[in-house]
């Protein structure tokens, strides 16, 4: 089984090769291709990763074939619509910002009612996709869609939208456990805790990347909040967020495999940390770019705890 979540979530890195490539370049298909940013499948799978840890952990390491499609395809679904929304919130300051210049919608190849368009369209097919498992987490699934529908606009309003964001991109470690389980266990929430602690981590690397553009155009992050800080809020974060995976592991009384195979994340941490020490463009995005084997590691560590 854990052969098969791994050959499934990667082949999603396909995504950047051809025919993919020509549908991104496209003149007719490309601006919806990349306002869902189909072109860089790195985000999917940091959507992907943690509700895959929800649905190892309910299912003591063998999940169901049908859920597993249901959330991968799920996740898909949500990174796009996501992407969607936020284009749509940052219309006006996307084509200020060097690394969002070229989205759609700054460029006028989409108007903004088409980024709605895409959103409401792709939310219904992943909520389709919701019909399929329990009423549960069908009621859990409108929780997510607030939680997603709010975000985008929240770096407007405060230096905090990667909390948000955490909260967001990762209620499908939620949903997914009740999907598989049929009830709410209080300790799935440790997990829920430990992804977005991750998901601030990755995505303050992020921000750092647009710091410079953001400090001038007004649109506030919490990198901008930590300052000259950063970097070391973001390994009290990494720590927070491996503490929070060993408290895991005594509710859900996983074998000793589980805490041995989390020894490298501590070791991938601080090489993010290294890749990032200049605070420079490049580097900052590298250290984000390598948050994409944080989630299989704490997959694959799950799975030999319950082995």
């Amino acid at each position: 089984m854990l052969l098969e979540l791994t050959i499934l979530s990667h082949m999603l890195s396909l995504l950047k090769y051809r025919p993919f490539e020509l549908l991104a370049s496209h003149p007719a298909v490309g601006p919806w291709w990349r306002l869902m940013r189909l072109d860089k499948p790195v985000g999917t799978l940091l959507v992907m990763w943690p509700a895959l840890w929800g649905l190892i952990l309910a299912a003591r390491g063998a999940p169901s074939p049908g859920l597993l499609a249901i959330f991968i395809v799920g996740a898909i679904l949500m990174r796009a619509a996501g992407c969607a929304i936020n284009d749509f919130a940052d219309r006006k300051i996307d084509g200020h910002v060097e690394r969002t210049a070229g989205r759609p919608l700054a460029t006028g190849e989409l108007q903004p009612r088409d980024a709605l368009l895409c959103f409401g369209l792709l939310c219904l097919a992943a909520f389709g996709l919701v019909l399929l498992t329990n009423t549960l987490t069908i009621m859990l699934a409108f929780v997510g869609a607030f939680l997603a529908s709010l975000y985008p606009f929240l770096k407007r309003w405060t230096h905090l939208p990667q909390i948000w964001l955490g909260l967001a991109m990762n209620w499908g470690v939620v949903m997914a456990y009740t999907a598989q389980a049929n009830s709410l266990h209080p300790g799935v929430f440790v997990l829920y805790s430990a992804a977005i602690l991750w998901t601030v981590v990755y995505d303050t690397f992020y921000a750092m990347v647009d710091r410079e553009d953001d400090l001038k155009i007004g649109v506030k992050s919490i990198a901008i909040l930590f300052g000259e800080q950063d970097l070391l809020m973001i390994g009290i974060l990494q720590g927070l967020c491996l503490i929070s995976l060993l408290m895991l592991g005594p509710r859900f009384e996983l074998n000793s495999l589980y805490y041995w195979s989390l020894a490298p994340l501590l070791a991938l941490f601080v090489w993010q940390q290294w890749l990032a020490r200049k605070r420079d463009r490049a580097g900052c995005f590298a250290a984000f770019m390598h948050n994409r084997w944080v989630g299989p590691l704490v997959l694959v560590a799950l799975w030999l705890g319950n082995s």
